[in-house]
């Protein structure tokens, strides 16, 4: 450890601009009356997707007594779903999620989250207010909408929901090292994605319409060329993955179902099991607004805005000094 690892790892001036960053966060709410809520950081349960590992904490209710395993939240959204379904109307949080082995230029295990869910919004509807709040953040960005399959096709010419899973493997292989064998589609859609189309986004781009594999919590529809797809949208700045939003999942069954898919994947990739939230289908048994929430990476947005190349520049103190 250096004699220098007392200091912020952001200058002053930048934790001086993240200051005001997040107090216009609030006031953009405050403006809109959403309730700004502050849920819990840790929990009894973990989240189910296999590509995001939970941080494990101990407790003990006496010093060195038996312990029990809970789990820094990696996002806000279950318990906010919770809050939706007992009538909170449209709220927002703004704060601390933490991720295992997420440490590196763009990441930090430790980073501030702007998670927001309007009840009655669309996803259309969802985009125009994200678009509105980052555009007062990034003042001369150029915009534009594109669906996933529209992407892949005018940037890489290869159809992203009919290719076959030796398609784009051959496909991966002749622009990425990637040695490795998966028999998962989406395995190979999401090393394109983030290897040959993400470096490509200038601008603000959203990006909508997933392939249905990809809905996470988000609904499923069909469009009218009998095309199946997630409502579901991730906003890229200059390349920079910013935000992901859904129309959220309202049915209790089918998120029950989707639990128990990721719990599975997590058994077959050899990955730990958590505790999965089961009273997140309690709530939705109870009933979910329809609605459509985001996440939105608050340390990113600030990346951005002061044109940084590392988070560590905007952070007080980087993982490496915590």
């Amino acid at each position: 450890m250096s004699v220098s690892d007392w200091q912020p790892s952001a200058p002053l001036e930048n934790l001086r601009q993240r200051a005001a960053l997040l107090a216009q966060l609030r006031a953009f709410f405050a403006q809109r009356d959403v309730m700004e809520v502050d849920t819990q950081i840790l929990s009894h349960c973990a989240v189910s997707d296999p590509f995001i590992d939970s941080i494990v904490a101990q407790y003990q209710a006496v010093p060195g007594g038996p312990s029990q395993s809970v789990y820094l939240q990696t996002s806000p959204e279950y318990a906010m779903k919770r809050l939706l379904a007992a009538g909170s109307g449209a709220i927002y949080q703004l704060g601390k999620v933490f991720r295992n082995g997420e440490s590196g230029r763009r990441h930090n295990p430790e980073f501030t989250l702007l998670e927001w869910y309007r009840p009655g919004f669309g996803l259309s509807q969802l985009m125009d207010e994200v678009e509105t709040l980052v555009a007062a953040v990034l003042p001369h960005k150029t915009w534009r909408r594109i669906a996933y399959r529209d992407l892949f096709m005018q940037t890489l010419r290869l159809d992203p929901f009919l290719a076959d899973v030796a398609s784009l493997r051959d496909f991966c292989r002749q622009h990425i090292e990637a040695a490795f064998e998966d028999d998962d589609r989406d395995t190979w859609l999401n090393l394109l994605m983030s290897h040959l189309i993400e470096p490509q986004l200038q601008g603000a781009v959203f990006v909508h319409s997933y392939p249905p594999t990809q809905a996470a919590l988000a609904k499923v529809c069909t469009l009218a060329d009998g095309s199946r797809v997630a409502e579901r949208f991730e906003l890229y700045v200059d390349g920079l993955e910013l935000a992901n939003g859904y129309h959220e999942l309202a049915d209790a069954q089918e998120q029950a179902v989707r639990l128990q898919a990721d719990q599975q994947q997590r058994h077959r990739l050899a990955l730990p099991e958590r505790p999965l939230e089961t009273r997140l289908i309690q709530a939705l048994e109870q009933g979910l607004p329809d609605c459509s929430g985001v996440a939105l990476g608050v340390d990113r947005l600030l990346m951005c805005q002061l044109d940084a190349q590392t988070i560590a520049e905007v952070l007080p103190f980087s993982f490496e000094r915590a």
